[in-house]
């Protein structure tokens, strides 16, 4: 039997239970636990990530959430944003799926969340529903991964390169200087083919920008970098002699090649957009 204080706390127990279950952040990242739905395992959580990248880490998985990823800003341009999630190796213990308006599609079940690989899809396919998978002993399970918004016009990265493949139009190389996360000018030194990608090492003579640290200064006395860039199997990359105008995408902390041209022509390419007064921005080329 309750206690009469007991039984005057219980109405807020009920009320702090409901909205827990019903907890929503604004936030970048989340982390959770499946312990506090111990015993209500048809709870379904929804959580709320505004940021153009984050992580969520569930540990001890029960139940299931709802994981809706959006910009920060409300923009037109968001409706065309792709998202990309890689699973950490050690992510177990759920699967994933795209739910638009209460149907589900499989994205990643849980047996293939070790491998790692980045997985995209469009932000209209819907949100995350991310489905506990029963097991005797939850002690050991946790689904955790990484996340990216994807912008149309940066489509380097491991699973938006069907294009990238493609000579860039004179239009597109000139954005690709402006907004790509790294610029920088160089040559090609090597090529190794990997199980599903080219990792082409280069040596930078002039970096323009770089959003995080892809190439490596030679050091202080030395006007040099050096750092790799992906490209899938499928562009046939080779290594050769020639100036480059290196452009892309950092996706997980990898650089991605995007438009690629030979510093020659990107060089008449940029002389005339400036004279015809069309250039998108600034460029250093002395």
């Amino acid at each position: 039997m309750l206690t009469p204080m007991l039984a005057s706390l219980l109405p807020l127990f009920l009320l702090f239970r409901i909205s827990f279950c019903q907890y929503s952040s604004d936030q970048c990242s989340w982390k959770g636990s499946g312990l506090t739905h111990e015993g209500h395992t048809r709870d379904v959580e929804q959580v709320y990530l505004r940021c153009s990248q984050g992580s969520l880490e569930w540990l001890y998985p029960t139940g299931a959430i709802i994981v809706n990823l959006r910009p920060n800003m409300v923009s037109p341009a968001a409706a065309r944003l792709s998202v990309c999630i890689k699973p950490s190796a050690e992510s177990s213990g759920t699967n994933i799926y795209l739910d638009r308006n209460g149907k589900l599609r499989l994205l990643l079940a849980e047996q293939d969340q070790a491998q790692g690989k980045v997985h995209c899809f469009g932000i209209q396919e819907g949100a995350l529903f991310i489905e506990a998978v029963p097991h005797m002993d939850i002690s050991r399970r946790i689904t955790a991964f990484q996340y990216e918004l994807v912008s149309d016009r940066h489509k380097a990265g491991p699973h938006l390169l069907v294009a990238s493949c493609q000579p860039c139009s004179d239009t597109e190389v000139l954005l690709a200087v402006c907004t790509s996360d790294f610029v920088a000018r160089g040559n090609i030194r090597k090529v190794d083919q990997e199980e599903e990608h080219s990792s082409v090492t280069v040596e930078i003579s002039h970096l323009y920008r770089q959003k995080t640290q892809v190439f490596v200064s030679g050091g202080v006395r030395v006007r040099s970098w050096t750092g790799r860039i992906k490209m899938p199997l499928q562009c046939g990359v080779r290594s050769g002699e020639g100036e480059f105008l290196f452009t892309g995408a950092v996706r997980f902390g990898e650089a991605w090649m995007g438009c690629a041209p030979r510093y020659k022509d990107f060089l008449r390419l940029y002389h005339e957009a400036q004279q015809q007064g069309t250039n998108p921005c600034h460029v250093d080329t002395n």
